[in-house]
C-alpha cells in the first residue's frame, strides 16, 4: 500500500465519499475509480475545506452576527464570549487534522494577512497565492522542506459573505483594505507528505 493509499483510507468518510467511489458509464455499467493522486486528494480535501469554511461563514457568522444580531464573531471570541472568526475555526480545524494525521496538513494563508504568521514562506506558497491572486485557478508543485518531499497544492480564499470584506476592509492591521465579495483574499494551501 503507497502512502497516499495509506492516508486515503485513514480519512474516513472523506476519502470512501470523494476519493474511491465507482463511476456509472452511460450504459450504466461501473468502471473502477481513477487512482487516488496527490493532487486528487488535495482537490477532494480542498472542496470539503472550502464548503465547511463558506457554510461557517454564511450560515453562522453571517446569519448569527448580521442578519439577526444575535451574537459577535472577534478575533479575541474566547475573552469576548462571541464567535470565533472563520479564520480562526479553520486553523483549528487543520490543528486538530494534523495532529490525527501528521502526512497531511492545510493552513490558510494571504499575500495581505491581518495575522502576520499568516504569510507565505515558501516558493510554492508564494507562487501559489501569486496565481490564485491573478487567476483564481489552483498551483501545484512539489517541494522538499526539512528534507521529506510533499505535494503542495493552492487555492483560493474566496470572500463568501459581506461580514468577510467588512472585517478584512475595516481591521487595523489589514494591509488592504478594498476586498469585495467573491474576491480571493488569501490561499488554502494543502501540503502531502510523498514517500
Amino acid at each position: 500500500m503507497t502512502r497516499i493509499e495509506g492516508l486515503a483510507r485513514r480519512m474516513g468518510m472523506l476519502a470512501a465519499l470523494a476519493l474511491a467511489p465507482t463511476l456509472a458509464t452511460a450504459c450504466g455499467k461501473a468502471e473502477p475509480a481513477a487512482p487516488i493522486t496527490p493532487r486528487r486528494m488535495a482537490d477532494a480535501l480542498y472542496a470539503t475545506l472550502a464548503a465547511n469554511r463558506a457554510v461557517y461563514a454564511r450560515e453562522v457568522v453571517g446569519r448569527l452576527q448580521d442578519e439577526e444580531s444575535v451574537i459577535k464573531a472577534s478575533e479575541h471570541f474566547r475573552d469576548d464570549k462571541a464567535l470565533p472568526l472563520p479564520a480562526q475555526m479553520f486553523r483549528m480545524g487543520a490543528e486538530a487534522a494534523r495532529q490525527a494525521e501528521p502526512g497531511v496538513t492545510s493552513a490558510l494563508l494571504s499575500s495581505w494577512p491581518i495575522n502576520k504568521q499568516n504569510i507565505a514562506r515558501t516558493e510554492a506558497e508564494k507562487a501559489g497565492l501569486e496565481r490564485v491572486a491573478e487567476t483564481g485557478k489552483a498551483y501545484y508543485a512539489e517541494e522538499t522542506l526539512g528534507g521529506e518531499r510533499y505535494f503542495t497544492a493552492v487555492y483560493a480564499d474566496r470572500a463568501v459573505t459581506e461580514a468577510c470584506v467588512s472585517c478584512h476592509n475595516a481591521h487595523r492591521d489589514s494591509p488592504r483594505r478594498d476586498f469585495k465579495v467573491g474576491d480571493a483574499m488569501g490561499g488554502v494551501v494543502i501540503r502531502i507528505a510523498l514517500k
